[in-house]
C-alpha cells in the first residue's frame, strides 16, 4: 500500500467512527425544513394503502423517494457497511450511494465499493471528487463507474471540508469544467453533489449553464463535514474548522434555489439533515424529486446492526405515507404540487433569488 493509499484508508476509518459516534452535527444552523409548512387536509379521501410512494429517479424505479446516501468505502469496515446497507436498499427498493471512490485510484480498494452482488437491481450511484475528476480523463472516470456497475455518478464538491482537512486540497480551479466534461461525455447521468455545505444561487446557475442537469444539494443543517475534519485537525487547521463549523446554505434553501433557477434541473435530491419522513415530504413539496439519508442510517446500523437500520427506514416510510395522506397526496407527483407556506428565512432566500433574476 502506498503512503497516499494508507492516508486515505486511515481518513476513511476516522470518518466512519466520527460520523457514527462523534459530535459532528451543525449546532446552531438548521436545514430550514422546519420552515416549510404543509397544509393539513382533514378530508383526504384516501386510504394509506392506496398511497403510491414510488418514483422514477435517474432512470430507475424506486419504491420510495429515498436514497441511502453516499457514505464510505476504502476500508474493511467500509466494505461491510456498504455490503449490508446496499442489500437493504435492494430489498426495500431504495437508491444507494457509494462514498468517494478516490481510494480506488491509489490502491487495491475496489472490493470495498463493489456492491452489485448484494444490490443487483438497485439504483447505485458512484462518487468521485471534482478535484480528482479534473485530473482524470473521461475514459478513466468511465472505468471507475464501470468497475462498480454504477447507474449514475456523483461528482462531489467539498471546498470547505478540504480547507480544514489535514493534507486536503487547496486548488479548486477547473472543477466546473471537469463536471461539465463528464456530464456531456459519460454514458450515465452525472449528479453534482455538495457534501454538507449546500448549493447557493451562483453555484446552481453555473452548474446548470454548464450542462449539469442532476443535483444533490447536500445542504447545511445535518452532518458538518467541517466539524468531522476539525476533529482530525490541530493547530491553525483546527481553529479554522471551529470558525467554519456552521458554514453553508441550509438544505431547504438549496432545494428552493435548485427548483427556481432556469433552465431547470431534471433531478434535485435533498440530502443534508434529513431525519424523518416529514423532512422528506417537506423537501419534495418544496421541489425535490427524492431525498437522501446518510448519517442516521449509519448510526442505527452501528448501534443496533442491520435490524436497527431496517426499523429506522421502515419508520421513515411510515411517516412519509402518513404525511402524504394528511395533505391529500395520492402519489409523489401530487406531493410535489401540494401548497406550502414558507417561514421568514426561506422567504428571504426567495426574495434574493428574485433580485438576482432581475439583475
Amino acid at each position: 500500500m502506498t503512503e497516499e493509499a494508507k492516508d486515505i484508508s486511515e481518513r476513511k476509518a476516522d470518518h466512519i467512527e466520527l460520523c457514527a459516534t462523534g459530535d459532528v452535527g451543525f449546532r446552531a444552523k438548521t436545514t430550514l425544513l422546519e420552515q416549510v409548512e404543509l397544509i393539513h387536509d382533514a378530508l383526504p379521501e384516501l386510504s394509506v394503502d392506496a398511497i403510491d410512494t414510488s418514483v422514477l429517479l435517474l432512470g430507475k424505479r424506486l419504491r420510495a423517494p429515498l436514497l441511502i446516501a453516499a457514505m464510505t468505502g476504502g476500508t474493511e469496515r467500509a466494505q461491510a457497511i456498504n455490503r449490508e446497507l446496499s442489500q437493504i436498499a435492494e430489498e426495500r427498493g431504495y437508491g444507494f450511494g457509494l462514498g468517494s471512490q478516490r481510494a480506488m485510484l491509489n490502491g487495491d480498494a475496489s472490493a470495498t465499493y463493489e456492491v452489485r452482488q448484494y444490490a443487483p437491481t438497485a439504483l447505485v450511484l458512484g462518487n468521485i471528487g471534482a478535484v480528482q475528476a479534473r485530473s482524470l480523463s473521461t475514459e478513466a472516470v468511465a472505468e471507475l463507474v464501470a468497475q462498480v456497475g454504477a447507474d449514475a455518478l456523483c461528482v462531489h464538491l467539498n471546498p470547505a471540508m478540504e480547507l480544514v482537512q489535514p493534507g486536503g486540497d487547496r486548488d479548486f480551479t477547473g472543477a466546473l469544467e471537469a463536471i461539465s466534461r463528464l456530464a456531456n461525455g459519460l454514458s450515465v447521468p452525472v449528479v453534482a453533489k455538495e457534501t454538507g455545505c449546500g448549493i447557493g444561487p451562483g453555484t446552481a446557475y453555473r452548474l446548470v449553464r454548464a450542462g449539469v442537469r442532476n443535483l444533490d444539494v447536500s445542504g447545511a443543517g445535518g452532518t458538518s463535514w467541517v466539524a468531522v475534519e476539525t476533529e482530525r485537525a490541530d493547530g491553525a487547521a483546527r481553529s479554522l474548522g471551529e470558525t467554519l463549523r456552521e458554514w453553508g446554505v441550509p438544505t431547504a434553501a438549496s432545494v428552493l434555489i435548485a427548483r427556481t433557477i432556469r433552465p431547470r434541473f431534471k433531478t434535485v435530491i435533498a440530502t443534508g439533515g434529513i431525519t424523518s419522513g416529514l423532512d422528506i415530504a417537506r423537501a419534495l413539496a418544496l421541489g425535490a424529486h427524492a431525498a437522501g439519508i446518510a448519517r442516521p442510517v449509519l448510526q442505527a446500523f452501528v448501534s443496533g446492526g442491520r435490524d436497527a437500520a431496517v426499523r429506522y427506514l421502515e419508520n421513515i416510510e411510515a411517516e412519509l405515507r402518513a404525511v402524504m395522506l394528511l395533505v391529500g397526496a395520492r402519489d409523489v407527483a401530487s406531493l410535489r404540487k401540494t401548497p406550502v407556506l414558507l417561514g421568514r428565512e426561506l422567504r428571504q432566500w426567495a426574495k434574493l433569488l428574485k433580485q438576482m433574476e432581475k439583475a
